[in-house]
């Protein structure tokens, strides 16, 4: 498959608290050398200066690190906005909070699983600033939909110089069938086993340490979503990275938890979700 180039795409609505994702975005830019795309999205009239000023203001930031920007203001509802910018190009998706009332939150759900649903290409979720980027927690499930989020957990750890930790967290078996079993019974020891799983996890330990990185293996037991959380107040990690539930061509994200938005929602660090369809960087 063919590498794509890319660029990023950072988004405000004018709230302050997607300022961080802006300031992140930045910092992302100036580390890759990559252009951005500066999207700016006014829902009500009286949001327009609170989105100039901040799309100015990170405009100049981008001029100042000699870095090509292109400024974009529409109008409109910002998750369906990101969507269709996202769909334009090779994007990182950067973003924040997007400021949603308690009311849309709890009848509509959070803007991340919208955007997560719609956008192909990988998002980060910045809901607080973090940095400098030393240690990444990638969390890796052992299937092959965590392929994009490896590559490109890789690739920034390497432009960084971050520590990357490797967490795979078995599940409490709900199907009765031989590689659940074996995985279940060997749980502690994952990387011995001749399980899908244990494969897949070799492989990227392997792809890690080829990059030259710093590299930590750590196999729990229990949720995901409990389990990675622990961990991410434990490690004082910088971005965690989680495959999408969407890049499986199956049935299972509409009945099993989404792990990846939970995460998100929740962690309060900043969170990379790439789906496997596409590879975009190269190693």
């Amino acid at each position: 498959m063919s590498k794509a180039p890319l660029s990023l795409l950072l988004c405000t609505n004018g709230i302050k608290s997607g300022q961080a994702a802006l300031e992140y975005g930045v910092w992302l830019a100036e580390l890759l050398g990559w252009p951005v795309v500066l999207l700016g999205v006014v829902e009500q009239p009286e949001n327009r200066f609170a989105v100039d000023e901040l799309v100015q203001f990170t405009a100049q930031r981008l001029e100042q690190k000699n870095i090509a920007c292109q400024i974009q203001i529409e109008a409109g509802e910002p998750s369906q906005v990101i969507a269709q910018w996202a769909h334009r190009g090779e994007f990182i998706t950067v973003f924040g909070p997007l400021g949603r009332p308690a009311w849309r939150r709890f009848v509509q759900g959070r803007s991340f699983r919208h955007l997560m649903a719609a956008i192909e290409t990988p998002l980060l979720y910045v809901p607080r600033l973090r940095l400098p980027l030393r240690r990444i927690l990638l969390c890796l499930g052992g299937l092959e939909y965590g392929l994009g989020v490896q590559r490109l957990s890789i690739y920034l750890a390497k432009k960084a110089g971050a520590q990357v930790t490797v967490l795979h967290v078995v599940e409490p078996v709900t199907l009765d069938y031989p590689i659940a079993r074996q995985v279940m019974e060997n749980w502690e020891k994952i990387l011995q086993t001749e399980t899908p799983q244990g494969r897949n996890l070799r492989q990227a330990m392997k792809a890690i340490e080829q990059a030259g990185l710093s590299l930590d293996f750590k196999v729990l037991h229990g949720s995901p979503v409990t389990e990675i959380l622990n961990e991410a107040r434990r490690g004082d990690y910088d971005l965690i990275g989680l495959g999408s539930p969407y890049s499986a061509h199956a049935l299972r994200h509409l009945y099993l938890p989404n792990v990846t938005a939970e995460v998100a929602e929740t962690a309060g660090l900043p969170v990379l979700s790439v789906r496997l369809d596409r590879e975009l960087i190269g190693e």
